[in-house]
């Protein structure tokens, strides 16, 4: 339970963070780099392994920063 709520939690702030960046590119990138961290964090919590906690976050975040464009997350609003 407590491993599936880390998981949910990171990929929630995941998709948040995801949206900073003007380009695609630049989304995928800082959405990488926040679900590497948070995957991570996550798996060293829950007792995972942690460089695959940050490969499987770095792909969702990279995914969810490419698939947002700029209006969809605006952090600066």
């Amino acid at each position: 339970m407590k491993r599936t709520l880390m998981l949910g939690l990171g990929a929630l702030l995941t998709l948040a963070l995801a949206g900073c960046g003007t380009t695609t590119s630049e989304r995928a990138a800082s959405g990488a780099g926040v679900g590497a961290a948070v995957g991570a964090g996550a798996a060293a919590v829950t007792g995972g392994d942690v460089s695959e906690g940050a490969v499987i976050g770095g792909g969702v975040g990279a995914a969810a920063g490419a698939a947002t464009d700029e209006e969809d997350i605006d952090l600066d609003r």
